[in-house]
Formats: structure tokens, C-alpha cells, sequence
């Protein structure tokens, strides 16, 4: 009962603050809209609409099976699930989590290989990093590479990371190997609805996700904006920061723990060094926010996938790209076009490949304590 009564404290409290704060929660509130009718909504809306319509053709039932053993071998999931995966990494968060909610709702696959699968296909897109954070935000298209390199690695040694989750329990759906073409048919003729019917379906079941993330955005953005009205970023900064050079940096990873592109946009300033920024960047887009949280959260909310495996991944894919990027601004042949020089003191890199470990431990102590109470 205590959490209903923390949570009816914690909204009139963003009630009263916005009542009295009008004009900085509307233009918090056209942030958040600007960014999901010019970013978020054309981006995400093809991939949604192609997905539903792959999946009802019985194109992902089809590729599913002709990587049915890679994908059991590597990540311990079925080749539909892989298929996701795949698409994911084009089409950018929550779309995986999408997928995955839908192939379980199907039976197509069991909670721990959904859970498996939300973990890992969570990434961002790679126009939004290339282009969005790179040259926009950075004003330095060759960054991008860095960053896109670092976000994609990390997202892989999830998925290896992941592949351990779970155990032997409950840990494979039983299906009939069986051959691409049947498969194609089997799940063509599962579906059943003529080409039009199917489109319709896809095209509104698209919006109607889509328009929910926008509301999480905009509530995100106001929230943020708001908190940081009210003194709860100098109160994080008189926590956690000794100099008020650091005040740059602790404002970015506030916005960027509750909304991913303000800590995005905040991790950019010219206040902070270039090498800074990307270390970052790197560790807010594996961690993606607490506005992407409540959307993944939301989307799997109608089945059985846990939110817990989700969170222990999104952190642990924070620590991986941190320390891959370490591991690639040290190497300056890597890329040469970047123009960064940075040797990281061997101080830092054991402090951030004990806090890598630490979380993978406790990942898979929260997978078995989760298995004995269920």
C-alpha cells in the first residue's frame, strides 16, 4: 500500500509544480512533441507497419527458420526471436520490445526467451546516432562511427550476456523443425486475413503504439524540465560532484537518466570535453532513459515478460559501451577521422571493469533468486 501512497504524492507534487511553473512545462511539453513528430513518429512508423505486415506474410517465420541454429547457438533464442533482434537494430527502441511482446502473446516463444529477447533487442537507431547526435548535436559526423560502434558492441554482449539467463528453465520453446518454405506456410495460413485487412491492422495498431510513446516523451520532457526548475539537478550536483566544473556533466546525466535525447543533447555542450561527451553519450544510449523504460514497460505489460531482466540489461549495456569506447578512443588507429587522443589512466579502466563485472554478477544472482520465488 505504501507505493499507492508514494505515488499519489509524487503526482500532486508534478501537479503542483506544473500549476505553477505553466510556461515551463509548455515549453518542456513542445520539446518533447517536436522530437516525436519530427524524429520519432517517421522513423519508427515504417519499421512498425513493415513488421506486422512480415509477420502476418509469414516473412519473419520464414528467415526465422533459416537462422534457427545460429541464433540458438549464440543466444539461446529461436529464429523468429532472431529476426527480431535483427530488425530491431534498424528500426531503433521500443520496436524490439514490440516484437517481442507479440511472438509471446503468439506462444511463439517461452518468458525466459522473451525476456532473453526484450534484453537485447534494445537499441537505438542508427540514423538517430549517425545523424541526430553525431552531426547535429556534436557537430562531428565522424564521431558517430565511435559511438555507433560502441552502442552496437554493447547490444551484441547483451545478447551473449543474456544467453545465460534463466538456466534450463523454461529455457526453449518446444517446436517442430521444419523446413523455411512450411514454415512460410504454416504461419501465412495461421494469420488468415486477406492483404487489405492485414495493412489496416498494421497501419492502426502502428499509430495507436506510436501515440502512446508520445506520451511518455512529452511527460518525460516536462518532468525533467521541471525537476531541474525546482533545484533537484543542484541537489543531484551537491551530492555526487565536488567542483563546479563537473556541473555540466552531472546535468547531463540527470536529463539523461530520465529522457534520452535531452542528456543526449546536454552531453554535447561545448562545456564538456569531446572525449567526456562520448563516454557520455555512450552511457545514456545504453541506458536509455526512464521515458523508454515506462514505454518498454507499457508494451510488455499485456503478457508475462518481467521488467527486471530489461533493467539489469539496459545498465550492463551502459557499463559495455562505456568500456568499449574506452577501449576505442585508446586505439587511435581505429579511427584516425575522429581527431581524439585519449589514453585512458589504468585507474579508470579497473574501476570501470569491476563496476562491469559487479553488474553481471548481480544480473545473474537476480535471474536465480527470480527462479526460486517463481
Amino acid at each position: 500500500m505504501w507505493k499507492t501512497y508514494a505515488a499519489a504524492c509524487a503526482v500532486t507534487l508534478f501537479a503542483a509544480a506544473l500549476l505553477l511553473s505553466p510556461q515551463t512545462g509548455l515549453r518542456a511539453a513542445i520539446y518533447g512533441m517536436d522530437i516525436w513528430w519530427k524524429t520519432v513518429f517517421p522513423s519508427l512508423l515504417p519499421f512498425f507497419i513493415l513488421t506486422e505486415l512480415m509477420a502476418g506474410l509469414g516473412v519473419i517465420a520464414f528467415f526465422g527458420s533459416l537462422l534457427s541454429g545460429f541464433m540458438q547457438f549464440f543466444f539461446r533464442i529461436p529464429g523468429p526471436a532472431g529476426v527480431t533482434w535483427m530488425l530491431s537494430l534498424a528500426s531503433g527502441f521500443p520496436s524490439g520490445a514490440r516484437m517481442a511482446a507479440r511472438l509471446r502473446a503468439e506462444h511463439s516463444i517461452t518468458r525466459i526467451e522473451a525476456e532473453r529477447l526484450v534484453a537485447m533487442a534494445h537499441s537505438s537507431n542508427p540514423l538517430f546516432i549517425l545523424s541526430a547526435v553525431a552531426s547535429g548535436f556534436l557537430k562531428n559526423p565522424e564521431a558517430g562511427f565511435l559511438l555507433a560502434a560502441a552502442h552496437y558492441s554493447g547490444a551484441f554482449l547483451i545478447g551473449l550476456t543474456m544467453r545465460f539467463y534463466g538456466g534450463n528453465k523454461e529455457g526453449q520453446a518446444k517446436t517442430v523443425a521444419e523446413g523455411p518454405l512450411t514454415a512460410f506456410k504454416e504461419a501465412r495460413k495461421k494469420d488468415g486475413r486477406v492483404f487489405g485487412t492485414m495493412f489496416a491492422d498494421a497501419v492502426l495498431s502502428s499509430v495507436q503504439t506510436l501515440m502512446l510513446i508520445g506520451g511518455f516523451i512529452l511527460f518525460f520532457s516536462v518532468l525533467t524540465a521541471l525537476l531541474n526548475e525546482y533545484g533537484a539537478v543542484a541537489f543531484f550536483f551537491s551530492l555526487f560532484a565536488s567542483q563546479e566544473t563537473s556541473m555540466p556533466i552531472v546535468r547531463a546525466l540527470f536529463a539523461g537518466f530520465f529522457e534520452l535525447t535531452s542528456g543526449v543533447q546536454l552531453s554535447s555542450s561545448t562545456s564538456i570535453s569531446p572525449n567526456v561527451s562520448l563516454l557520455l553519450i555512450s552511457a545514456i544510449l545504453g541506458f536509455s532513459g526512464l521515458s523508454v523504460h515506462a514505454q518498454v514497460a507499457a508494451i510488455i505489460s499485456s503478457t508475462d515478460i518481467r521488467y527486471g531482466p530489461f533493467l539489469a540489461a539496459r545498465v550492463l549495456h551502459s557499463f559495455y559501451a562505456v568500456i568499449i569506447m574506452l577501449w576505442l578512443m585508446s586505439h587511435p588507429f581505429s579511427f584516425p577521422a575522429v581527431g581524439l587522443s585519449f589514453i585512458p589512466e589504468r585507474g579508470m579502466l579497473i574501476t570501470v571493469l569491476f563496476l562491469g563485472t559487479a553488474s553481471i554478477l548481480l544480473a545473474f544472482r537476480y535471474s536465480k533468486s527470480r527462479e526460486k520465488r517463481v
